[in-house]
């Protein structure tokens, strides 16, 4: 992070398939090693697992998905005269996609389906209905954010 300017953001090229930009950071969190065509066939195989599953189109789910588990508000760690305390920022909408791809990729490696598509496809499905871990875990940053909302008058 310079301190004298500030980085130009890089442009993200859409995905091949379905011409998403979305999609294609999506696939870029999700690889591993470098393997991008991996990661490509596995988000691909999802997409046409919840097309069987939902009968709608996958990339309306996927990204109702990813809309659903995206926080508006986080609590960041402020040094105040010897103590800290918890203070409820917003966030920008970069990170904001950011931590809903990480939240959703971390729980789908965690989910007991066989099968990283099956497990991808099932937590893509939980979070455009609003259910699922990566959406109690955004529930969860906004319940401590309002907890902590009485530290507000720290942010600067």
């Amino acid at each position: 992070m310079p301190r004298r300017r500030e980085v130009p953001e890089r442009p993200i090229i859409p995905d091949g398939q379905y011409s998403n930009k979305l999609i294609s950071k999506f696939i870029n969190c999700l690889m591993r090693d470098g393997k991008k065509s991996t990661a490509q066939s596995l988000l691909y195989d999802a997409f046409s697992l919840i097309e069987k599953k939902a009968k709608e189109n996958p990339v309306k789910i996927f990204e109702q998905a990813v809309d659903n588990v995206r926080p508006i508000i986080e609590v960041k760690s402020r040094r105040v005269g010897g103590s800290t305390y918890q203070v409820p920022t917003e966030i920008r909408p970069s990170r904001r996609t950011a931590l809903a791809i990480r939240w959703i990729i971390g729980y789908t490696r965690n989910r007991s389906e066989k099968g990283m598509s099956q497990k991808l496809a099932g937590e893509l499905l939980d979070a455009s209905g609003n259910r699922g871990a990566s959406v109690k875990k955004k529930e969860d940053t906004h319940k401590m954010a309002e907890a902590n909302k009485a530290f507000a008058h720290f942010r600067w």
